[in-house]
This record gives structure tokens, sequence and C-alpha cells, in this order.
């Protein structure tokens, strides 16, 4: 994980104070060969480097294959990038969320709990971490209030410019937390009530 958050400060002052772990993969014992269909259980825990919220350091395919994502538990978001597009799709438990081929991608903890997600692919198409490692993946996640807000990666601050959303996520746009949205939907419906009413 070392170089991969734009604070390489203060992820060196997080190591050097204890080394928490960011995220395990627990993975099927099945050959990863192209007859096979290999899958795993990633836990990423809630926590950040700086503001930058904890994440998997990503890969693409070596050799083009799409990916299935399951959310099992918590809250997060997958980051894609292609090179030029970047696209952010939220992932809750129940959530089924494809990565083309192609397209990088690393998962991001937006909650308070540990992030569980099941990720299946073809067997045999290889993992590259060094290009994400070089050229990022398109996007930071970073804290904002009770949520979150996703910036361009180039930066690490909210530039403007837009990014396709599968469900939300263009760059600068604020995640609420579940607990503060249901909050917030709460005081929306208290407010929309004629008067009188119980």
């Amino acid at each position: 994980m070392a170089g991969l958050y734009a604070e390489r400060l203060a992820w060196r002052l997080m190591v050097e104070s204890g080394d928490p772990v960011v995220y395990r993969v627990d993975a099927a014992p099945v050959p990863d060969t192209a007859d096979q269909l290999p899958f795993a259980v990633t836990t990423i825990q809630p926590g950040s480097v700086g503001d930058e919220l904890f994440m998997t350091r990503g890969h693409r395919h070596r050799e083009p294959s799409g990916e299935v994502y399951v959310g099992l538990g918590g809250h997060g978001l997958m980051v894609l990038y292609d090179g030029d597009e970047t696209r952010v799709v939220e992932i809750s438990p129940g959530t089924v969320a494809y990565t083309p081929p192609g397209w990088a991608h690393r998962s991001v903890n937006t909650g308070t709990e540990p992030f569980r997600f099941l990720a299946v692919h073809p067997g045999g198409v290889g993992q590259d971490h060094a290009s994400i490692a070089a050229g990022g993946c398109g996007a930071r996640v970073l804290r904002a209030g009770d949520g979150c807000r996703v910036v361009p990666a180039r930066t690490g601050r909210s530039s403007g410019k837009r990014a396709s959303t599968a469900e939300a996520g263009a760059p600068g746009e604020v995640h609420r937390s579940p607990a503060e949205a249901r909050r917030e939907a709460g005081e929306s419906r208290r407010r929309r009530r004629p008067a009188g009413s119980s």
C-alpha cells in the first residue's frame, strides 16, 4: 500500500505507529486457470490515511476480462478507470456490480464498519497491480463530514470535472453514510407533513 495514498507522510506515520491492516483477501482454493472460476471475499477496514479512505490497491486484468462484485456487508464504492473515463459504483449488501474488460478497479470503504464483498472473475486472466500503482485509478475517495467525496486522482482536490457514474459518485459529490441518509430522509418527511398531522 506504500505509495498509493496521496498523503505519503500520513501513511508513513500510520505505519510507524502500528501498521494497521487496511484490507484482507480470503481466496477460495480454486486454481487460477482458464478453465476455473476463482473467487474471493475481500474485507476493507474502516479508516483513512489523512483524508483518503481505506481502499484496496486495485488492479486491472492482464487479459481483458470482466469481474463481478457482490456486496456482503458494510458500505463502499468501486472506482473503475479505463485510462480516460472514471466510473464510481456504490456497493452495499446485496448490490451486484460489474467491471467491464480492460477497466482498472479498486474498492473503498466509505462506512464505519468493515466493508465486505465477493469478487468473481474468469481464471487465468492475471492481475496487474503495477499499472495502478504507477498511473492511479482515476479518482480518490476522501472523507467529507459523515460521508465522502470523489475527486480526480491527479490533484486530490475537487476540480468540477465529472465522471460517469453507475449509481453515484461524480468527483466532488458528497456520499452520505447510511445513518446520515436515513436522518436526512426523516427530516425531509417531517418538513413535508401538513400542519396538524401527527
